[in-house]
């Protein structure tokens, strides 16, 4: 099998001068992204009804119960693909969604992260436990969407902040700013072959296998994570109405 190309070889002072230059960049980087974070803490924030219906594992619950006593919400909006089985659900959802482990830091900061589904809480409470997630998950009925989703699509992270009973949402993002979700992305981008997606600036001849219409979350014809559930024996039966095969992408 030939090996794809690699950077040149050279000596080790050499080498760590190029990265300390390189360096400099990262830190401005850096501190750009604190200063937009410090900007994103001083936006203004828009009023939610907090009474608007969710359905958890206990029956319906008013969007104020899902931030669990605590002030701050994220909210990771998963798309949904109703009666299709759990190979054809969305795949970069299900990327974004299983990034998220450990809780107990964001509990630590009086944050709560819940996962609001687009589907049925049945059918999608079933591919939570198939995938093995431990975040509170939702569903959102279609007669909240409205109110919650207010002309968006699902894929969104919506941030909210909770005063007594009132309730505001106060940031949210879609596209590739959910990846701030995603530590893989940021452990690839240290790496010298990156995230092998046909968009990235690479030298020639680098790999880049993935296109970036879902392809990129997905290996032979699943999201990609599902198969380390299926050789652990899980059940990824959804009870699914429809036959498997039909494409679907995040918006």
């Amino acid at each position: 099998m030939s090996m794809p190309p690699a950077p040149p070889i050279i000596d080790r002072e050499t080498w760590q001068k190029q990265l300390d230059e390189l360096r400099l960049r990262e830190k401005a980087h850096t501190r750009e992204g604190d200063a937009i974070a410090a900007a994103r803490r001083r936006l203004p924030m828009v009023e939610v009804d907090p009474t608007i219906r969710l359905v958890g594992a206990d029956g319906p619950v008013p969007l104020l119960d899902a931030f669990e006593g605590r002030t701050q919400l994220f909210a990771s909006y998963h798309m949904w693909h109703t009666g299709r089985p759990a190979a054809d659900q969305c795949e970069g959802c299900t990327f974004f969604s299983g990034q998220v482990l450990e809780l107990s830091y964001l509990h630590s900061r009086d944050v709560t992260f819940a996962v609001f589904c687009q589907g049925p809480f049945e059918e999608s409470s079933r591919y939570r436990d198939f995938m093995g997630w431990q975040a509170p998950w939702y569903s959102v009925p279609a007669e909240s969407l409205d109110s919650l989703v207010a002309g968006r699509a699902f894929g969104i992270k919506a941030c909210y902040l909770r005063q007594g009973d009132r309730v505001f949402e106060t940031y949210w993002t879609t596209g590739r700013g959910c990846e701030a979700m995603a530590p893989s992305y940021g452990v690839l981008d240290m790496t010298v072959y990156g995230r092998q997606e046909n968009w990235e600036d690479s030298p020639e001849g680098w790999p880049q296998h993935f296109r970036t219409d879902g392809d990129q979350f997905r290996l032979n014809g699943r999201p990609a994570s599902q198969w380390s559930r299926l050789t652990a024996g899980h059940d990824d039966n959804l009870g699914a109405t429809e036959p498997a095969g039909r494409k679907h992408l995040c918006h």
